[in-house]
């Protein structure tokens, strides 16, 4: 069983002293155009809080771009775009938690999804000498294998219950006018049911654990047992099964033993569905799995990647301050508090609902 392993004590607080993030762009400027980028250093602010204070200096919101959303909690650096035009009152901004420590000029705005992914920095604290060693063993085990890309606890609102209000809005009598709301919770919603899927679907690899004898009694099929058995990586490709290659790149259907070997070598991922009109299917036995969280939902579905691989850049325990300090990278839309709370407690069932104030 993968990241079954018990507890690891250790304490993550998520602020600009223990976190930091960083995107990487999806491509380099132009150095020449009519949008001003803008490089962003915040602290503890979100990416609408800087959003709102450009507003004021009389440039529409609509105008101001980025990448990516950042949390809150913590030091992040991203790139924005306002206007070339109104350069001259960007650079008479001052805040003391906002500095722009870097502009550039392009030819288009910065959009949601114009990202690599984001750079981390993570401090634990409170790490005993054996707990950094256990540390060490499961960072070893997330570089070589990856991990699930679970959806955060940040997407489900601030109560972790908006796929709720998602579901009162879908199939219930709640009126929602505000469109922005509605795409939010119905957003929330497909990543509640993705969520779900992925979870069903460890459980699933850790059964073909199981001797052969006792999956037949169960109900599965030799040829399937066989297809599963013959996978190196703990998490069970199935046959029907919609992937792509990593980290991103046109979705496909498995349909032979060799692509599961691809997965091994980080070269393809699985995918799980966001439903939703006009989304990939699965087919075959992973369907079977797979249309119990495809509900009818009223918005377009995608495909999302079910693993990732993070790259771990620096690792290192500081003993005498019981620090654990590293550094690693995830591709866009894949969260590090997941990774965090699959290193402190592996893969539970409340695993989403982790806030990293432990």
């Amino acid at each position: 069983m993968i990241y079954s392993h018990a507890p690891i004590n250790f304490v993550f607080n998520k602020n600009s002293e223990n976190f930091f993030v960083e995107e990487i762009p999806l491509y380099s400027f132009d150095h020449t155009g009519e949008w001003l980028m803008l490089k962003v250093r915040k602290k503890d602010m979100t990416t609408s809080d800087v959003v709102n204070m450009f507003s004021k200096l009389g440039i529409q919101k609509r105008d101001i771009g980025y990448a990516g959303l950042k949390d809150k909690d913590g030091l992040t650096v991203q790139w924005m775009s306002v206007p070339r035009k109104f350069r001259d009152r960007i650079n008479k901004f001052e805040h003391s938690k906002v500095r722009i420590v870097e502009q550039d000029l392009h030819r288009n705005k910065l959009k949601i999804g114009h990202l690599k992914g984001n750079r981390f920095f993570v401090r634990l604290k409170k790490v005993l000498p054996v707990d950094a060693k256990k540390i060490e063993r499961v960072l070893i085990d997330i570089k070589k294998f990856g991990i699930p890309n679970f959806f955060g606890y940040q997407r489900f609102g601030k109560f972790g219950d908006n796929f709720e209000q998602a579901k009162e809005f879908i199939f219930g009598d709640k009126h929602i006018k505000d469109k922005r709301l509605q795409k939010l919770l119905i957003s929330a919603y497909q990543s509640k049911l993705f969520n779900d899927w992925l979870m069903e679907r460890i459980k699933l690899s850790n059964i073909f654990d199981m001797k052969d004898d006792e999956l037949k009694f169960l109900g599965y099929e030799k040829e399937l047992i066989k297809f599963v058995k013959k996978q190196k990586h703990p998490f069970k490709l199935l046959p029907g099964d919609v992937m792509c290659h990593y980290p991103f790149g046109k979705n496909f259907y498995l349909e032979n033993l060799e692509d599961t070997e691809r997965f091994y070598k980080k070269d393809i991922v699985p995918t799980g569905l966001l439903p939703g009109k006009k989304a990939i299917r699965a087919k075959d036995f992973a369907r079977t799995i797979e249309e119990k969280y495809d509900d009818l939902i009223p918005a377009n579905g995608d495909r999302r990647s079910a693993w990732i691989f993070p790259e771990i850049t620096e690792k290192k325990y500081i003993k005498e301050k019981a620090w654990y300090e590293f550094s690693f990278i995830l591709p866009k839309g894949s969260y590090a508090t997941v990774l965090i709370e699959i290193l402190q407690n592996g893969i539970t069932d409340n695993l989403i609902t982790y806030k990293g104030d432990k």
